[in-house]
């Protein structure tokens, strides 16, 4: 099997992703990852999972924790989606590296899956799955269960001593919570895929909550944690799962609170457990166990420290399992011996941070003229990336790229864009769940706005449109990120 079979194989499968509208309750079913994964052996049970779902910064929160567990000497499997150009890059591992992190350099999906490597694993898994497929009760395994399932298997065979899993879409019926995490984190809630997740923010922050669930210990619980003050860790009879969330709004941290309290689990709230300022030159962050200082990022955007901080947390409430990597045993304890769980010295969270590396998400792509890509894709997210722009660059006109998948909430997002953008270029992605450029144009009345058929047009008259003291802005969809990042123009 050679690797374009491998790749003509994996685009086979029904890729919900590329789908604008679809039946969400009836399409997505646990039950048919699990009885598949049943079938190769769990390989997720042997792994020690992070799982992180919210709407926004919830890729950027597991880079963040896994650079700095890399950081800290661990083996790191690290399982996003989607992705900008290949598919590979949702499935890396991160290896140990030296701890200057001063003398490291940042390098694009580092320990991404080689060719070689897929290639291996689909042909092992290959005649499992067309069985497991034909005789189904559930229906044949989707594009992302494949490769959940794949990055499983492949964490497994590596021997990783952490896996840090991004949900793909919602948290209680996606693909990855069949994993029995060490500890769920939640980024901020806001609107999206209201047509599948709800309308409400509750009803969202409901499916998303889903990731949160009463941990099931290997071996036999020795003490179970209560700390109703984060300085006390008194033992208790009801703890077996620890939680960490950002800033909520008010409706979504009840639903937070009380799916915390259903399954018992211990939740830690950024801005109230964990806090943070922000200071000349970086930030200083007072965390569940201890404060950090002198700390940068390289991602911009205010709602990065936000990343960062969750990911701290996470981080640091690994402190309270009793974790042996290598024998994969587990037992959950005490402050008395907290200094027996995986500490995390400040060094390595402060050159974790430092060398996180998150392609797409305000990354600057070029100075002359200056180009700013971000995969904002709903409100929230572009709140934050006008704040972003408008704190870190000077420019004399912003050119905006937009594209906008059509399960998006359009209108929202043009009205959040519509005041920073001085021209506008409206395009799409080659992807089925694209919305038609034309059908933009309405709401940029007022603007001088161009519309292209594709990015490779959308970037060549970018280019031609702006003067060396302007910005050119892409966004509105993580497609167009990854064709305008990729296609290569004359200019």
């Amino acid at each position: 099997m050679t690797y374009p079979e491998t790749v003509q194989y994996l685009e086979s499968f029904i890729d919900y992703e590329k789908i604008p509208l679809y039946p969400y309750k009836e399409s997505l079913k646990l039950e048919r990852i699990k009885n598949f994964l049943a079938a190769i052996d769990n390989p997720q049970d042997s792994l020690k999972c992070l799982h992180i779902a919210g709407t926004k910064g919830k890729g950027s929160t597991c880079v963040f924790v896994a650079y700095i567990l890399r950081q800290a000497g661990y083996r790191v499997g690290l399982y996003t989606s989607p992705h900008l150009s290949d598919f590979r890059e949702r499935i890396r591992i991160l290896m140990p590296q030296s701890t200057d992190y001063s003398l490291q350099t940042a390098k694009d999906f580092e320990g991404m899956i080689s060719h070689a490597e897929l290639t291996g694993i689909v042909k092992e898994l290959r005649p499992l799955i067309q069985s497991y497929n034909k005789y189904s009760e559930y229906g044949p395994l989707s594009f992302f269960e494949v490769y959940t399932s794949l990055a499983f298997l492949y964490f497994k065979e590596k021997k990783v001593d952490f896996a840090v899993l991004e949900t793909g879409l919602g948290g209680r019926l996606d693909a990855t919570n069949v994993v029995n995490p060490l500890i769920a984190a939640i980024t901020p809630i806001s609107y999206e895929h209201t047509q599948k997740l709800g309308s409400t923010l509750r009803e969202i922050a409901g499916e998303k909550v889903g990731i949160i669930k009463v941990r099931q210990l290997a071996s036999e619980p020795v003490s179970q944690f209560e700390n109703n003050n984060r300085q006390t860790g008194k033992p208790a009879n009801r703890q077996t799962s620890f939680v960490i969330t950002a800033p909520q709004e008010k409706g979504v941290i009840e639903v937070i609170r009380d799916k915390c309290k259903e399954v018992g689990a211990r939740l830690y709230e950024v801005g109230k457990d964990i806090t943070y300022q922000k200071i000349k030159n970086g930030f200083e962050l007072k965390g569940i166990f201890g404060e950090y200082s002198d700390l940068k990022i390289r991602l911009l955007g205010e709602h990065q420290l936000i990343n960062a901080a969750v990911a701290v947390g996470v981080i640091e409430t690994l402190r309270l399992h009793n974790i042996n990597p290598v024998r994969n045993t587990e037992a959950i304890i005490g402050e008395d011996k907290i200094s027996n769980g995986v500490n995390v010295d400040i060094d390595a969270i402060r050159g974790g941070l430092y060398n996180t590396v998150w392609p797409g998400r305000c990354e600057v792509v070029s100075s002359n003229p200056l180009i700013v890509l971000d995969g904002a894709q709903n409100i929230a997210s572009m709140r934050a990336l006008k704040e972003a722009i408008k704190e870190n660059f000077k420019y004399k006109r912003l050119i905006l790229v937009l594209g906008i998948s059509s399960d998006k909430d359009v209108e929202g997002i043009c009205n959040e864009i519509y005041d920073l953008a001085d021209e506008i270029v409206l395009t799409k992605a080659d992807n089925l769940r694209a919305t038609e450029p034309e059908s933009l144009v309405k709401y940029f009345n007022g603007k001088e706005v161009h519309i292209t058929d594709n990015v490779k047009e959308t970037k060549e008259l970018a280019y031609h449109l702006a003067k060396k003291e302007d910005l050119i802005l892409v966004c509105g969809s993580l497609f167009v990120v990854g064709e305008f990042r990729n296609v290569k123009i004359r200019y």
